[in-house]
């Protein structure tokens, strides 16, 4: 008479890989995710406390001179440049582009980037710094 061995399946599942793939989409979207600097300058006090993702920064300061994600540009290729941004970027429905403007800028550069966000159809923020 034979015997059969039965060979029964193992129903446990292993969390070592779990979390080997964590780590490496961690370190992935660490080294993949853009770092914006903001020129250090005084910016407008408000008391809002909204909090709103930096996907575009333009930064303006009392001269007129542009940056575009720490990139000096000028304003006649300001829209051009933008709008390139905006076409490439991964979240195109909450794509937002933060006006960096330093306190005494001409309000007529901040309403130029808020008519070319108009545009593109995109929302335009104006960063503040809170009050003391």
């Amino acid at each position: 008479m034979g015997i059969k061995k039965r060979n029964k399946v193992s129903a446990e599942f292993s969390m070592s890989s779990l979390t080997d793939i964590i780590f490496l989409l961690l370190i992935f979207f660490m080294l993949t995710s853009t770092l914006v600097k903001i020129q250090p300058f005084d910016l407008p006090e408000s008391n809002s406390k909204t909090v709103a993702s930096t996907s575009i920064v333009v930064a303006i300061d009392k001269t007129g001179k542009h940056t575009l994600n720490s990139l000096e540009l000028p304003v006649s290729r300001m829209e051009s440049q933008l709008r390139r941004k905006v076409r490439e970027s991964d979240l195109k429905e909450n794509v937002n582009i933060t006006i960096v403007a330093e306190v005494g800028t001409s309000f007529d550069y901040v309403i130029n980037i808020m008519k070319i966000a108009s545009k593109l159809r995109v929302k335009a923020i104006i960063a503040t710094q809170p009050k003391e």
